[in-house]
């Protein structure tokens, strides 16, 4: 049986931001990304613990962190967190191609 997935946002800002976004294609895009996360938080791609930035360790206490690729070479950027009754998928950042490069310093 598998656990139910709740789906958390990192921080307020992170949160309201998302709730702002104008862009109704990148809007919708993440939307439908939550949708199957939410359905199988398991569906994006692990990064490599080694290429995990250290800001993302030491600013919000994660030890996984996932990408979701969306359209037009964005990235849903999120982390998972297990408990006994509810598997807890926190969504940290998108940001463009260019952007991901450089922070996971491909």
């Amino acid at each position: 049986m598998r656990k139910p997935c709740e789906i958390q946002f990192v921080n307020k800002k992170v949160h309201e931001t998302y709730k702002k976004l104008k862009e109704k294609p990148l809007k919708d895009q993440l939307e439908k990304a939550l949708c199957d996360i939410e359905e199988n938080p398991f569906c994006g791609i692990q990064i490599p613990k080694k290429l995990i930035p250290k800001d993302y360790i030491k600013k919000h206490n994660i030890g996984n962190v996932w990408k979701y690729n969306l359209p037009g070479a964005w990235r849903l950027i999120y982390s998972i967190r297990g408990g006994e009754v509810t598997i807890i998928t926190i969504i940290l950042d998108w940001m463009d191609h260019k952007t991901y490069e450089k922070k996971f310093k491909y």
